[in-house]
């Protein structure tokens, strides 16, 4: 139960620096600080796209439609917190 409770954990934690690389990348890259054009910026921006996109699409279809505002990185962030919460609150002796 130990292992199980870690590695949820771990993949938690690796999760939530993917949603702020991306919201730091996106913002860097609306200010045109980052090129898309270069290939390094570009396949970095793509992977964690293609990974958080599954999760982003799932909370959007439930918030109202924000033009030029993306609120499902923030609710992501909360909701991962409340988990880990819970994980550290209920699992504590582990």
């Amino acid at each position: 139960m130990v292992s199980l409770i870690q590695i949820i954990s771990a993949l938690l934690n690796i999760i939530t620096w993917l949603v702020i690389i991306d919201v730091v990348m996106s913002l860097l890259i609306q200010f045109r600080i980052l090129d898309q054009r270069n290939q390094i910026v570009s396949q970095i921006w793509l992977s964690i796209r293609n990974v958080l996109e599954p999760l982003y699409s799932r909370i959007r279809s439930f918030l109202p439609n924000t033009i030029g505002f993306d609120l499902a990185p923030a609710i992501l962030l909360f909701g991962i917190f409340a988990i880990q919460t819970i994980i550290r609150n209920n699992f504590n002796h582990y």
